[in-house]
């Protein structure tokens, strides 16, 4: 039988580890790409030839433009989810993107972590972002990725009663740090690959502009790019990601 001190000492240990692990819980459940204890996510399905480019934090007038050459010499579309802001100050080449067949989503107006924002904020965030797209793009926008991932249910909640699908994704990289296309793409490679040996299709983040500012070098992430299509494009279908929602 225990004291009462070691039995207090033992008790403090016991409160300790369960806050961790509900601390280390809530992080999981608000960030972890793959988690879906806050509520459901689009990811990937089991249709490992399939590929899905996506793109964060443009439109960017220093990036965006080459990326989208890419993909037309490849014959590809893509989903770009894009910052409101930038989009209404990039209207041109946000109206380009979608001109070109791309899907555009939403990206949030300022790029916050949605996961400490208050509700109206969120919804504010949302609402602004969704009327710039839909203008641009000439139709309602169906797609919405949180920044960061960072999401709580109630972010999902506001999503979805807005039309929106939340979605984030199985294969990412720190493109938006990492010099070297070479490392971008080979680290990707890695993934795409591990993701059809568990019979998943893959879900691709990279970054064609930041949400820091307008102009930022994302030479090494659109290098990586093309380094991916010469990688895929014969044995694999790129698609976007509304072909997964209506299948």
């Amino acid at each position: 039988m225990l004291s009462p001190l070691a039995a207090s000492i033992y008790g403090a240990i016991g409160v300790a580890g369960a806050t961790g692990l509900s601390i280390g819980g809530f992080a999981y459940a608000s960030r972890w790409p793959t988690s879906q204890l806050f509520g459901r996510t689009l990811i990937a399905p089991r249709l490992p030839g399939q590929l899905a480019l996506t793109f964060d934090d443009g439109p960017n007038p220093a990036w965006t433009p080459r990326l989208l050459d890419i993909l037309a010499e490849h014959n590809i579309h893509a989903t770009f989810f894009m910052v409101g802001k930038f989009a209404k100050s990039e209207s041109t080449i946000a109206r380009r993107v979608a001109e070109a067949g791309h899907l555009i989503g939403n990206h949030t107006w300022n790029h916050p972590d949605l996961s400490r924002t208050r509700a109206p904020l969120v919804l504010d965030e949302l609402t602004r972002t969704n009327d710039i797209l839909a203008e641009i793009a000439g139709k309602p926008i169906r797609y919405f990725r949180p920044p960061f991932g960072a999401r709580r249910p109630y972010v999902l909640k506001l999503a979805r009663q807005l039309g929106l699908i939340p979605v984030t994704w199985n294969a990412m990289t720190t493109d938006w740090s990492e010099p070297s296309a070479d490392k971008i793409a080979q680290n990707l490679v890695g993934k795409i690959d591990s993701n059809q040996r568990h019979g998943y299709a893959s879900n691709i983040v990279l970054h064609d502009g930041s949400h820091r500012e307008l102009n930022a070098n994302r030479s090494p992430s659109i290098t990586a790019v093309a380094q991916l299509l010469d990688r895929y494009s014969k044995a694999h279908s790129f698609v976007t990601i509304n072909e997964w929602s209506e299948a």
